[in-house]
């Protein structure tokens, strides 16, 4: 449901969430083919770092790869951006924003972006490591009352998913609560109580589980040591200082035009809904942010190379724990296969987020449903199908299963 970083199974209950698991112009309406970009540069030569030029023979490559898992994961609309310095760029919307009118996706639509809300609330808790005012590896008991083990799981386990916490999207009456009303309010501490239910899966920092219930306990860090609401921290000390124009941490379901239609079905019956207008309340610091492409291109940028840290602390952020041989998780952030960023799943929305430092370049997807192709988020489809093309020595593939719980 609202986001979790790992392609494993998608359904019932997860953070991706499962849960229920959070300009430019278009380039593709349906199935018919733009002009190539015209950003593109017209050299094939390749790069010496191994990233292509972005060229009129490559963007037609990138167009197939793109309307290939389109079809075959049966996708309404995804919109795509790539660049790197000096090699072009490709930008590109396919399909459909509403399947009830057949509007065309477009590169400027506002999308729910899911679990890669969980950058923005671990960057504000970092701002405040920066400013001495909270410690990595402080407690979390001494900011919350009640956490199982609170004495024990510090801010940096929580931050790189080592507490060993119960995931509340996975408690069955969450779900049944959520899908019930899925434009229900919840607040965080209701959150909490799904997953405080559960005894804790394992001691704190003893292995890696990916847990939404780490990033509510974040959020209520952040409003406790910063005085303000999540949503006004975040928006005041990231969104802002980012650069970041359409950027939005909402309180309820707010979701400013113009923007994609969501399809999801993680229902009640199983059945594909629209689920646009659902409260994303239930993913608050984990998932519940909006944004759209031009944002989620410079904010990729940004998240890896650490603009907004002191570089000690962007440091901290990248030490990641390996889950997998290619694919490891720091705090709040991911690297896969060398791409740095995070993912985000929540009903009717994905996207995908994530910089390759080696080539300088930005890859964005975002798309308008969750519903999974042969087990495989398809935000992951894609993220794959395009790095085969133009970095085959960095494919971007999530783990296919749970390791030590991702």
């Amino acid at each position: 449901m609202a986001a979790r970083w790992r392609s494993a199974a998608v359904g019932a209950a997860a953070a991706g969430l499962v849960v229920v698991p959070l300009g430019f112009g278009a380039g593709y309406a349906g199935d018919r083919p733009a002009p190539p970009s015209a950003s593109a540069s017209a050299s094939a030569t390749p790069a010496s770092d191994g990233f292509p030029r972005l060229t009129p023979a490559v963007a037609a490559e990138l167009d197939q790869a793109v309307l290939k898992v389109l079809k075959e994961a049966r996708v309404p609309g995804v919109i795509v951006a790539l660049s790197a310095p000096g090699k072009g760029e490709y930008v590109r919307a396919f399909g459909v924003a509403d399947k009830a009118t057949g509007a065309p996706m477009k590169t400027d639509l506002n999308m729910r972006i899911g679990s890669v809300t969980k950058t923005f609330t671990v960057t504000a808790l970092l701002k405040l490591v920066d400013e001495g005012k909270v410690g990595l590896d402080d407690p979390i008991g001494r900011y919350v009352s009640g956490v199982p083990n609170g004495g024990g799981i510090t801010l940096r386990q929580l931050a790189s998913m080592r507490s060993g916490l119960f995931n509340y999207s996975e408690d069955e009456g969450f779900f049944k609560a959520l899908t019930a009303d899925p434009r229900r309010p919840f607040t965080p501490r209701e959150l909490l109580s799904y997953a405080f239910k559960h005894p804790v899966l394992f001691a704190p920092g003893a292995k890696f589980d990916y847990s939404n219930t780490n990033l509510i306990l974040l959020g209520l860090v952040v409003e406790k040591v910063s005085g303000k609401p999540l949503d006004r921290f975040v928006t005041e000390q990231v969104i802002a200082p980012a650069g970041l124009r359409h950027t939005l941490f909402p309180t309820g379901a707010e979701f400013p035009r113009p923007h994609a239609q969501g399809y999801t079905d993680q229902t009640a019956t199983g059945k594909v809904e629209e689920s646009t207008d659902w409260n994303p309340s239930w993913g608050w610091a984990a998932g519940a942010m909006i944004s759209d492409l031009a944002d989620m291109r410079s904010w990729a940028r940004t998240l890896a190379t650490g603009t907004l840290l002191t570089p000690a602390t962007q440091a901290e952020r990248l030490d990641v724990t390996r889950a997998a041989p290619d694919a490891g998780y720091g705090l709040g952030v991911f690297d896969v296969a060398g791409w740095i960023g995070h993912n985000g799943s929540l009903p009717g929305y994905q996207a995908l987020v994530v910089y390759l430092p080696e080539s300088r370049a930005t890859l964005v997807v975002l798309l308008n449903t969750d519903i999974s192709s042969q087990g495989v988020e398809p935000s992951t489809r894609f993220g794959e199908a395009i790095t085969k093309v133009v970095t085959p020595q960095h494919v971007f593939r999530l783990p296919a299963q749970p390791v030590t719980g991702s």
